[in-house]
């Protein structure tokens, strides 16, 4: 756990510390979601959305898209809209998101959407909602640490 923490500070730093500027399209980016097919569509102070074209190739072997990628748009989907709040000195790491799901997916168009509830000096929480067309696919719940460079 430890080692994976450093490992996303590490990416933080190197990926962010020269850019204040999030950008849209991950390619190039995030290479993680650039693999997944995730891009971002709206960028705010506290808010973000974020698209994924379902792909077979995400699926688990019951046929339907793999937990892990709903949770990836989740978690991604925060640290954008939380980043987006941030001062040129902080940077921020997932501590917890706890998601529910409520429909299998198969195919179409995924949508994330996340706000933040509350920033703090050193904590966030942040919500976010996984929808395919017009129905809740999940909800998710995160907290974050902010912290200076």
């Amino acid at each position: 756990m430890f080692g994976f923490f450093l490992t996303s500070i590490l990416y933080l730093l190197l990926g962010f510390i020269m850019k204040k500027e999030f950008p849209k399209q991950s390619k190039g980016f995030h290479p993680y979601g650039e693999l997944i097919g995730l891009s971002f569509t709206e960028l705010g102070k506290g808010f973000s959305e974020c698209l994924i074209e379902v792909d077979k190739r995400l699926f688990n072997p019951h046929k339907v898209l793999h937990g892990g990628i709903i949770y990836s748009m989740a978690d991604t989907g925060m640290g954008g809209a939380l980043y987006s709040l941030l001062e040129e000195d902080e940077l921020c790491a997932t501590i917890e998101v706890k998601i529910n799901y409520f429909k299998s997916v198969r195919e179409g168009t995924l949508t994330c959407r996340t706000k933040v509830i509350h920033k703090g000096k050193n904590v966030a929480v942040l919500e976010s909602e996984v929808k395919n067309e017009d129905h809740i696919v999940a909800k998710a719940i995160g907290t974050y640490m902010i912290f200076k460079v």
